[in-house]
């Protein structure tokens, strides 16, 4: 049994991932990556395979897939809802559709620049959040996400590409996607409680961050850092059409914290309660774990993440 393990999900950038893995485990031997690696056939497997591997003692457990991949191996160092003592480090290698969590962290695409990283060893020790929420069938699911939850149009969006075909990138992806949802997409009644703070109100979404981007590419929650202890909310109101598609590009550049915009708010918060009266999707890094009532706690300094030394 070798110290590192990948776990590659073979469906992920619409299939692209399992095509081109015997050229990348290929490339990433040569780069000096010495590793087993282990395929998923079925959502949830991922996180078998993670918490398996934990328990093994591998000292390095890499995601090699999308956003969604990535969360489903960080779900594998959770136990009845809280890190357990271990060892063992996190690793990325970005093959999916987002690629939004990598952004935040400033992890390549590039599989030799990845396996470099991977090689090198330098660690971030980073929070996640942990999101309690109702399942399909009324029950409650508790599922830990490490870059973007939201309530909101965002699970409509996910929902849209996860169901849909993949377009030249995710990029273009989630742009098509939004726009599309977007059409048909009507604001909800929310109450949201930050902190023991209530807010009623009518919104689009309320976005709960670890990092910063998300739906390829948009740096929705520009100054979040993943390793404060916080977790940063962003909540789009009433907005209506035209203003979305004026937001847009403020939103993937990041100025539009910074623009005074009065239907956007921003705080910093520990624990976020949202319910409606109304059908909500919740959404956490790219997956769709039910809907609201929802509560998103932060779970301070949770990971112990391979990755570029932060800037500074």
């Amino acid at each position: 049994m070798k110290d590192t393990l990948i776990i590659v999900n073979p469906a992920s950038g619409a299939g692209k991932t399992g095509r081109g893995w015997p050229e990348v485990a290929g490339r990433l031997r040569e780069a000096g990556l010495d590793f087993d690696f282990a395929m998923t056939s079925c959502p949830g497997e991922a996180t078998d395979l993670s918490r398996l591997a934990v328990r093994e003692g591998r000292r390095l457990i890499v995601a090699a897939g999308g956003d969604g991949t990535i969360n489903e191996v960080a779900n594998g160092f959770f136990q009845d809802g809280e890190p357990p003592a271990t060892e063992s480090r996190f690793g990325i290698l970005p093959t999916g559709t987002g690629g939004d969590f990598r952004r935040t962290l400033g992890i390549p695409r590039d599989p030799v620049e990845a396996a470099a990283i991977l090689r090198a060893g330098r660690t971030r020790r980073i929070d996640a959040g942990r999101v309690t929420c109702t399942s399909p069938d009324g029950g409650l699911v508790v599922r830990h996400f490490v870059n973007i939850a939201d309530a909101g149009i965002g699970g409509d969006v996910v929902d849209r590409v996860n169901n849909g075909r993949r377009v030249i990138n995710g990029e273009v992806t989630f742009t098509l996607a939004s726009l599309f949802t977007l059409l048909r997409w009507r604001n909800k009644p929310m109450t949201v409680v930050i902190d023991g703070e209530q807010r009623d109100l009518v919104a689009q979404q309320v976005v709960v961050a670890n990092c910063q981007y998300f739906g390829g590419g948009m740096r929705v929650a520009p100054r979040a850092v993943p390793d404060d202890g916080r977790l940063d909310v962003v909540i789009a109101g009433d907005l209506g059409m035209w203003e979305n598609l004026r937001g847009l590009s403020e939103i993937r550049k990041g100025t539009h914290l910074d623009s005074g915009h009065p239907k956007i708010s921003y705080a910093l918060a520990s624990r976020v309660e949202v319910s409606s009266p109304e059908l909500v999707r919740v959404d956490a890094d790219g997956e769709q774990p039910g809907v609201l009532p929802a509560v998103f706690e932060v779970v301070p300094a949770a990971l112990e993440v391979v990755c570029p030394s932060p800037a500074g």
